[in-house]
């Protein structure tokens, strides 16, 4: 496709050291559907002798995409940049699909790899203690954003990852066409509160500009509402 297009990308940030590096992992093709799931928030049970509101509920609604990305070895060498031209040569799209694969493996938390490993147990960067080990935090699915054009930059987790591999290179059986089905599930406001390290502050961020957006973009809608709304209701 000739000209410049705006393309999906997924970005999230692999701690090395001495500083992270971000994994972008951009769409070689857009998807040509999307599907946007909202699962309303759970109420609040009315048992029987309850004065509890049966209406309220608990949290935000929750969040989720999926779709199919395509990808193909061969046109990424037709582009004729060196750098993907020599990967697609070599491995296909194998690259791609490990990227792809690594967002659904847990990733130590800041501090928490080898360096954390080595620090808590000499109980450096804390309050000496009588045991000489000192437990480290848990692991974590690696936080993601989804960006889809700048109206929606959401921080997610994959949730589900199904790739079909449909042809392959006749030197190292390398997969050169695939279709990777993917389900990704907003964060809400609450999971935020744990995410840490460069990207914490970044899907904060993204989450309120992307809420704060939808919220105006609904409050537009309210000229049409006006005026449709008029010999609708019964007064």
């Amino acid at each position: 496709m000739s000209g410049f297009f705006l393309r999906g990308a997924l970005i999230d940030f692999t701690e090395t050291f001495p500083i992270p590096i971000p994994n972008v992992i951009i769409f070689q093709y857009n998807p040509e559907t999307m599907t946007h799931t909202w699962t309303p928030a759970t109420t609040n049970p009315n048992t029987p002798g309850s004065t509890s509101n049966p209406l309220a509920i608990t949290g935000d609604p929750q969040e989720a995409f999926s779709f199919t990305l395509m990808m193909d070895s061969n046109d990424m060498i037709a582009d004729g940049d060196a750098v993907e031209t020599g990967l697609a040569t070599i491995s296909g799209v194998y690259t791609r699909l490990a990227a792809l694969e690594m967002l659904l493996f847990p990733t130590a938390p800041p501090g928490g790899g080898l360096i954390g490993s080595v620090t808590a147990a000499l109980g450096i960067g804390g309050s000496p203690s009588s045991d000489p080990t000192r437990q480290v935090p848990a692991a974590q699915l690696p936080t993601v954003l989804f960006i889809w054009g700048p109206g929606r930059i959401v921080p997610v987790r994959v949730t589900a990852l199904t790739i079909t591999e449909k042809l392959y290179d006749s030197t190292l059986l390398n997969p050169t066409h695939v279709e990777a089905q993917l389900g990704l599930r907003v964060l809400t406001q609450e999971e935020l509160k744990y995410v840490d390290g460069p990207l914490g502050s970044l899907a904060n961020t993204a989450y309120s500009y992307s809420q704060g957006l939808r919220e105006a973009l609904a409050l537009a809608n309210l000229a049409n509402a006006v005026e449709s709304i008029i010999g609708m209701l019964p007064v």
